[in-house]
């Protein structure tokens, strides 16, 4: 069992111990993407959803769930991130939106879940705040596009979009 970084020598589950490891900045890239109906689509990008500005409010969702994704995943280290964005993207011929997430830190370990983390919850926003127009909006495709730091170095998606 202990071939598991998250399980001891006597099969119960751990958090990694990173203290011996040496601090080094630690980018992390993520994405989603939102599909939902043309009519839906126009009225986000027109500002006239209801429930107010979609992408900024998404965008604050993100951040703020970047920073508290240790409370969320068991196993994940609680980090002072240094830096997160949130970026969209329209698609207007596929009634989409792309999201981007870039979280940054000095530290032990990686921030690919805050980044990842960020792209969910941002996509789950930009739900809430339009479900009311459309049930079939879908949320996809969230990956880890690139991440620098730390021992494993660098990863960079080959079918990523730039």
């Amino acid at each position: 069992m202990s071939k598991f970084t998250h399980i001891d020598k006597e099969g119960r589950v751990r958090m990694v111990d990173v203290t011996d490891k040496k601090p080094t900045l630690r980018i992390a890239v993520a994405q989603g993407v939102v599909s939902m109906n043309p009519e839906t689509f126009e009225k986000l990008l027109n500002q006239t959803i209801k429930k107010g500005n979609v992408l900024e409010t998404a965008r604050i969702a993100g951040i703020m769930a970047a920073k508290k994704t240790s409370e969320l995943i068991p196993m994940c280290h609680p980090l002072n991130v240094t830096h997160v964005a949130v970026d969209f993207f329209p698609d207007k011929t596929a009634s989409s939106i792309r999201i981007k997430a870039t979280a940054r830190i000095v530290d032990q370990t990686g921030v690919e879940m805050e980044a990842l983390t960020a792209v969910s919850v941002a996509a789950l926003t930009i739900y809430d705040m339009c479900k009311s127009y459309d049930r079939e909006i879908t949320i996809s495709d969230i990956c880890l596009l690139e991440k620098s730091g730390g021992k494993s170095g660098e990863f960079i998606r080959k079918d990523q979009e730039k």
